[in-house]
């Protein structure tokens, strides 16, 4: 699906579909880090004092999504379930769109659960928008 193109894409027009039956408005989206351990390795018999580096595990970071508060209570839900102990891991979906919202990039989170659920402050002198953010959880990513 990776569409390429000249110049890239702008980062304000997105999509994100969290598995729970539609796709749900973010203001926000932070993409997952993934990054892959290395193990050093010499072997006894090496003339050399060098080492080996090899791959070793793959890690993932967590993925983070904020919306304004508009009452739906999907996310507050979810977070909920898993606190109560029943674990719901999902397939997320975050597509990045052109200008004709036409997908152009998708990031697949397999397996994401929520980690930490984060309403913001209220403040009777502030004029923002109140913001939830919901931090995720997953066992892998694939681009496509």
């Amino acid at each position: 699906m990776a569409v390429q193109r000249e110049n890239p894409y702008p980062n304000f027009n997105f999509a994100v579909d969290i598995g729970g039956g539609g796709e749900i408005a973010f203001a926000e989206v932070e993409l997952p880090s993934a990054e892959i351990d290395v193990i050093e390795y010499r072997e006894g018999a090496d003339r050399t004092n060098a080492i080996r580096k090899l791959p070793g595990r793959v890690r993932y970071g967590n993925v983070v999504l904020r919306r304004g508060i508009d009452g739906g209570l999907d996310l507050w839900n979810w977070f909920k379930a898993v606190r109560d102990g029943q674990l719901e891991r999902r397939n997320v979906t975050i597509t990045l769109l052109d200008e004709s919202r036409a997908p152009v990039q998708q990031w697949r989170l397999r397996d994401a659960w929520p980690t930490k659920y984060n309403p913001s402050d209220l403040n009777a002198k502030g004029n923002e928008v109140a913001i939830e953010l919901l931090e995720l959880a997953c066992e892998s990513i694939d681009i496509e």
